[in-house]
C-alpha cells in the first residue's frame, strides 16, 4: 500500500473498488487486526462501513464527515454543502460568533475543512477573552503563613501539638485565573493545535496556550469537565460559552458518543456527525421563528409504551421514544418531528426512519401526523405525504410528511437583516405546518 492514498467522498456515498481508472480502492486490503476492530464498530454504528471484497475495498460513508486514517490509507468525507455556506450555518447552529474567515479549503486538496474551522474559530473566541479580561474566580487555599490571613486553622493545630514553628496554619481566598473554565480553554487549545494542519494556526494556538499556561494549571481534558464547566456558567462568565461549545464539538469529533456500551471510541482521525448539526440548526431556527408555539426538544412520550403490569422480570424501565422536537401549538395540539440528515428527495427513505416516525403519527389520535425534516440543495424538492391507514377504518388513521429544508434558502433568510423576520417566520412554519393548520393557526 502507497504510505501517501488518500480517498475523498461525500456523504451518503458508496464507492466500489475499481470504479475509475487507476482507483487507489481496487486490490487493499486492511493490514492490520486494529483497523479490522475499528472499520466493524464503526460499521455497527452506522458511521462508516468498509468492507474487504475480493477486488480491493468498498467503503459507504453515512452522515458523518471529517477525515479518518486506516493504517496508511486516509479518508477524507466531506458534506455537499459548499464550504462557505455549511460556516455560515454551521456559525448559527451553534451560535458562534462570526469573528474571522473560516476556513473553506475544498477536501479535495486535502480534506481540511473541520481540522482548521473549529480550532481556527475556538482561536479567534479566546482572543476575544484574553482581550476582554479572564475569568478569574476566588480558589479556597490552605497554607501556613508568618502573617496569618484569613481564617486559622485551630483543628489542625491541635492535631499537630500546638504551634511549633514560626506559622500559623491559614484558610483564605484569592481571585486567581487558575479556575475550572480557564483550564478547560488551556486544554482546548491544546487539543486544537494538535487537530489543526494549517502550521501558522499550530503555532497561534500554542503561543496562546503557553501564555495561559503562565498562570493556568493544566488537566486532562475529558466531557466531564467540560460538561461542569458549561453547568459553572453565569452571566460574569458568559462570554465562555462559544469556547465551551467549540471544544466540546473537538472532543465529540475525536471520540463519538456512540450508542453501544463499550469503551469510549477514540479515532485516528476526526468525524462529525452531522446529524447532530443538522438538529441543533433546526432546533435553534425553529425556537426562535415560532413565536407563538412552544418547541420542545427530545421531549420523551412517556405514555406511549409500558411493561405490561407483572411481565416485566428484569424490572427494567419502559421505553421512552424521543422525537426531535414537540410543538405546541396556542390550540393545545402537539405536533411531532424528527430531523434525518439525508436528502430523502434524492435518496429513498429507509425503513427504520419509516417506522419510527410511523409510530410517532400513530401515537396520536385519529389524523395525526409526525414530520420527518431533511436537507437539500435541490430547488425542485417538495413535501411528499405518506398515509397510514386501518384495513377496515380507511386511510385516515395518521400520516407521515416528508418536508425538505431547502439549506439556501434557509441561509439567506438566516443572513439577512429584520426585512426578513418576516420571512423567517413564514419559513418555519412552513416547515412545521400544512396550509390547513397554518389557515387555522393565523386565525387564533
Amino acid at each position: 500500500m502507497n504510505s501517501s492514498i488518500a480517498v475523498h467522498l461525500k456523504e451518503w456515498e458508496r464507492r466500489a473498488p475499481g470504479e475509475a481508472p487507476d482507483d487507489p480502492l481496487a486490490g487493499l486490503r486492511l493490514s492490520s487486526s486494529s483497523d479490522r476492530a475499528l472499520v466493524t464498530r464503526l460499521a455497527r454504528e452506522r458511521v462508516l462501513v468498509v468492507r474487504e471484497l475480493a477486488r480491493g475495498l468498498e467503503i459507504e460513508t453515512t452522515s458523518y464527515v471529517g477525515k479518518i486514517r486506516l493504517d496508511t490509507l486516509t479518508l477524507n468525507i466531506s458534506p455537499k454543502l459548499g464550504g462557505e455556506l455549511f460556516a455560515r450555518l454551521f456559525r448559527y447552529a451553534y451560535r458562534l460568533r462570526d469573528l474571522r474567515p473560516m476556513p473553506t479549503a475544498s477536501f479535495s486538496t486535502g480534506g481540511s475543512l473541520f481540522e482548521d474551522l473549529l480550532p481556527t474559530q475556538l482561536l479567534a473566541e479566546a482572543e476575544v477573552l484574553f482581550a476582554r479580561g479572564l475569568d478569574r474566580r476566588y480558589v479556597s487555599i490552605d497554607e501556613s503563613l508568618s502573617s496569618p490571613r484569613g481564617r486559622i486553622d485551630m483543628s489542625r493545630i491541635a492535631r499537630e501539638g500546638g504551634v511549633i514553628r514560626g506559622s500559623l496554619p491559614c484558610r483564605h481566598h484569592l481571585r486567581l485565573s487558575d479556575c475550572l473554565l480557564n483550564q478547560v480553554l488551556l486544554g482546548g487549545l491544546h487539543l486544537a493545535a494538535g487537530m489543526a494542519l494549517n502550521p501558522a494556526l499550530k503555532v497561534e494556538l500554542r503561543r496562546l496556550a503557553d501564555v495561559l499556561a503562565v498562570s493556568v494549571r493544566a488537566r486532562p481534558l475529558h466531557r466531564q469537565f467540560v460538561a461542569q464547566a458549561e453547568q459553572g456558567l453565569d452571566r460574569m462568565a458568559a462570554a465562555y460559552a462559544p469556547a465551551l461549545t467549540i471544544i466540546g464539538l473537538l472532543l465529540d469529533g475525536e471520540a463519538p458518543a456512540l450508542e453501544d456500551t463499550e469503551e469510549p471510541l477514540v479515532l485516528p482521525g476526526f468525524l462529525l456527525d452531522m446529524n447532530r448539526f443538522f438538529q441543533r440548526l433546526l432546533g435553534r431556527f425553529l425556537g426562535v421563528n415560532l413565536q407563538d408555539c412552544q418547541v420542545v426538544e427530545e421531549q420523551a412520550l412517556e405514555d406511549l409504551m409500558r411493561y405490561a403490569p407483572g411481565e416485566n422480570p428484569k424490572r427494567r424501565r419502559s421505553p421512552r421514544p424521543r422525537p426531535d422536537f414537540a410543538v405546541k401549538t396556542p390550540d393545545g395540539k402537539l405536533l411531532l418531528l424528527d430531523a434525518k440528515y439525508r436528502d430523502l428527495w434524492q435518496r429513498d427513505l429507509p425503513r427504520d426512519m419509516l417506522y419510527q416516525l410511523a409510530l410517532y403519527a400513530l401515537s396520536q389520535p385519529r389524523g395525526g401526523r409526525a414530520t420527518i425534516l431533511y436537507p437539500t440543495t435541490a430547488n425542485e424538492a417538495q413535501p411528499a405525504r405518506i398515509e397510514i391507514g386501518e384495513p377496515l377504518g380507511g386511510w385516515d388513521r395518521a400520516s407521515i410528511v416528508l418536508q425538505p429544508v431547502h439549506l439556501g434558502e434557509l441561509d439567506r433568510v438566516i443572513a439577512g437583516g429584520r426585512g426578513t423576520a418576516r420571512e423567517r417566520q413564514a419559513l418555519a412554519h412552513g416547515l412545521v405546518f400544512d396550509t390547513r393548520e397554518k389557515t387555522l393557526l393565523r386565525a387564533i
